[in-house]
């Protein structure tokens, strides 16, 4: 099937599909009402969840820092600028911002990455990765000042000691299916032991004295890094000693040794590891690495050793590639876990696509799949498999035995952001890995468990620039667009009627006959265009509902895995089928290439997360576009003056982050042409269905967008407002 570029003529026939010029209709006098008071309020009432998330500010407003900072003569040459806050702000237009993006990388964490200026943040996380990648305090430092346009405040110098001196000393060694807490340090680890929660970690003995060993190996945590990349070092006799540690106690061990300012450093020697038997595989000659894949692989590997921490690629990206070459590397048994087991087939399709791993060494551990791992093997499975306490039959048992008596060279978790939940988070203990690898495209959480990352798996190892990869055509170059959908009369007035039913006023934004219409616009202009469309729902209410009217097919929690894959599998074949419609359960490890436009009718709440995993499904580099010009689509629609205005701006605050913007449209050229719901007749008609669904129904929707209700939780202002 021939795939059109984003427009013959894109400035024409953008102009007749996005024309947000245009003044809406006259709302009526209730309407009018509400949307002043929705404008009053959303500058002073922040929702509690977001607040968590969102940056801090001061209430001492600006700041001037001219007293701490002095202007450096040649400042024109320089691309950073460093305030006494860790903030650092790089002038992308600089003719040294390359090198100097690398360094910033290396060193602190991406804020907001705009068109000409990126914004990163020191922190002790950045920090202790950058130490745990082979820089120093003063390899920091002096960076930083040739880098700088001013001098370095003194508070940002004294920050960078206090969470680099320590960082590297304490190491967590795996031996035999036996932790152990090495330092070439004794005085260290005597500290450590001081601390009453480190004390129930240790394993008891007759004697409590630290074990001494000499040892010729690179063990990496004294002053063996010189710089960041550098190859094997030279060796040399250490005294280490070290204390060895409960297998249910790692978590715990883990977090407080970060709050001691000793964060343990994961490094695994897969080269001379003689216990675990190679994998004998490698990388195809069609496996060809990107730049930015293998900056991210070289912070893993920097020193010759492997290294357990996180990689964040964009959707679309190749993140499995990074992780089939990282255990390509290894060579040692691996497991990986993932979300769901459509991911589980699709990373099985990875290993066997680049490298030589065939059926006899990659093997799956799913509902459907449980096949016994071999002594030396590539096993996939889910968290939920794996973390699941419930019983299991004989043959599961027995594999489970299997998983937990064994150690692992390397585990990959795919999706790594969900590893902080509760329910996820216990399969690191009960998996005995050397090294940790987390891959994701989205680092961020609606809760503030995303810095539990940092001890559970490890620090961030590299993470990429979205902009710079659109620019350079990795990713797709997408169109984003907020639709604003009036409600009409009848649906408005009842959104604001007063009734407390969560469920029936998401049902009404969601099936606002003007959304409707909309996504039936778009649908056919978009097919008509030969693109492939995905429409997304977190209600299924609505999700059945506009497939049944509209003929397409649907995917939701219910749909069997079979009958999935043969919608999948017919939306990326069939010429026929261009438009499918799927729930949230599509978010992640759905990898529909072809897919090129994302219209998206509901959403949950204010996930930043969801949106950006939701653009990825269409991130994936088209063929044959013209360079500079988009070739892919992502429509938010939003029904106007209801909370779903709110929880836009919330959902689409990392993407902006991430350099791209959004178009406000607010009236599409020809939209009301041969549509449903075009008469008030059929409106109302919908609106009867949509009133008739009872309380019953709300409980079966087991994709509801609607967050459960907390005890004891004053409902939200702004939801107030459309009640009153």
């Amino acid at each position: 099937m021939s795939k059109r570029s984003a427009s013959n003529n894109p400035s024409e026939r953008l102009s007749k599909l996005l024309n947000s010029i245009e003044n809406n209709e006259k709302y009526d006098e209730t309407k009018k009402k509400v949307s002043r008071r929705l404008d009053e309020s959303m500058d002073c009432v922040d929702d509690d969840l977001y607040q968590a998330s969102a940056n801090k500010t001061t209430s001492e407003g600006p700041r001037d820092f001219r007293s701490e900072m002095e202007l450096k003569t040649d400042h024109e040459n320089r691309p950073l600028w460093v305030t006494p806050d860790c903030h650092i702000f790089l002038e992308s237009y600089s003719s040294v911002y390359r090198p100097a993006h690398d360094f910033l990388i290396a060193i602190a964490e991406p804020v907001c990455r705009l068109e000409y200026i990126h914004e990163y943040r020191l922190s002790a996380h950045s920090l202790y990765a950058a130490v745990s990648g082979g820089l120093q305090t003063q390899d920091i430092v002096e960076y930083l000042q040739r880098f700088s346009k001013t001098t370095i405040p003194n508070s940002v110098i004294e920050f960078i000691r206090l969470y680099t001196m320590t960082h590297g000393k304490v190491k967590l060694v795996l031996k035999h299916n036996r932790y152990f807490v090495e330092s070439a340090f004794p005085d260290v680890l005597k500290n450590l032991l001081q601390d009453s929660q480190i004390q129930e970690c240790r394993v008891i003995t007759t004697e409590n004295n630290l074990n001494t060993t000499i040892t010729t190996e690179n063990n990496g945590i004294r002053h063996l890094y010189e710089k960041i990349d550098r190859d094997e070092e030279d060796l040399e006799d250490l005294k280490i000693v070290s204390f060895e540690v409960l297998q249910n106690k790692i978590e715990l061990l883990r977090k407080q040794c970060q709050k001691l300012k000793y964060p343990l450093l994961e490094e695994y020697d897969f080269r001379h590891d003689t216990n675990l038997k190679n994998l004998t595989i490698e990388l195809r000659s069609n496996a060809i690495l990107r730049p930015y894949q293998e900056k991210s692989l070289t912070a893993m590997f920097g020193n010759g050793r492997a290294r357990s921490g996180i990689i964040v690629l964009p959707c679309g990206a190749g993140k499995s590639l990074v992780g089939v070459t990282a255990a390509c590397k290894i060579n040692k048994s691996c497991l990986v876990l993932c979300n769901s087991n459509v991911s589980v087939q699709q990373w099985k399709q990875q290993f066997k696509m680049w490298s030589t791993a065939d059926d006899s060494i990659v093997r799956l551990l799913t509902s459907d799949d449980k096949e016994t791992p071999n002594d030396s093997c590539i096993y996939i499975s889910t968290y939920p498999m794996i973390a699941r306490t419930g019983q299991w039959n004989e043959k599961t048992k027995e594999i489970m035995k299997l998983i937990k008596n064994r150690e692992w060279g390397l585990m990959i978790l795919d999706e790594v952001h969900t590893i902080p939940a509760e329910q996820f988070r216990k399969v690191l203990t009960i998996v005995r890995a050397h090294i940790k690898l987390g891959l994701t495209a989205t680092l961020v959480r609606e809760d503030d468990k995303i810095t539990d990352l940092n001890f559970l798996i490890g620090p961030k190892l590299y993470e990429a620039d979205w902009m710079e990869l659109q620019n350079l055509g990795h990713i797709a170059r997408v169109l984003c667009g907020e639709v604003r959908c009036p409600m009409t009369p009848a649906f408005f007035q009842e959104y604001i009627s007063g009734v407390h039913d969560q469920n029936r006023l998401v049902r009404l934004c969601v099936m606002n006959p003007n959304k409707f219409r909309i996504c039936q616009f778009l649908i056919r202009y978009h097919e008509s265009r030969d693109d492939k469309i995905i429409v997304f729902s977190d209600n299924t209410f609505a999700l059945k509902t506009y497939a049944e009217k509209l003929g397409k097919p649907f995917i939701y929690g219910k749909t069997s895995q079979n009958e999935r894959l043969q919608i999948l599998q017919d939306f990326q074949r069939d010429p026929t089928v261009n438009t499918i419609f799927v729930s949230k359960v599509a978010d992640t490890s759905f990898d529909l290439p072809d897919a090129n436009v994302l219209i998206q009718i509901s959403s949950h709440g204010g996930s930043r997360r969801q949106e950006a995993q939701r653009l990825g499904r269409i991130l994936r580099a088209k063929k044959g576009t013209v360079p500079g010009e988009c070739n892919a689509f992502f429509y938010s629609l939003v029904s106007q003056d209801t909370r779903e205005m709110y929880y836009s701006a919330k959902r689409q605050s990392f993407l902006i982050n991430q350099g791209y913007s959004y178009k406000i449209i607010t009236r599409l050229e020809n939209e009301g042409d041969n549509l449903y719901f075009s008469t008030e007749e059929e409106q109302q008609q919908l609106l009867e269905k949509i009133l008739s669904v009872t309380v019953r129904n709300d409980r079966e929707e087991e994709e509801s967008t609607v967050v459960k209700k907390k005890t004891n939780k004053p409902k939200h202002k702004l939801f107030r407002l459309y009640r009153s």
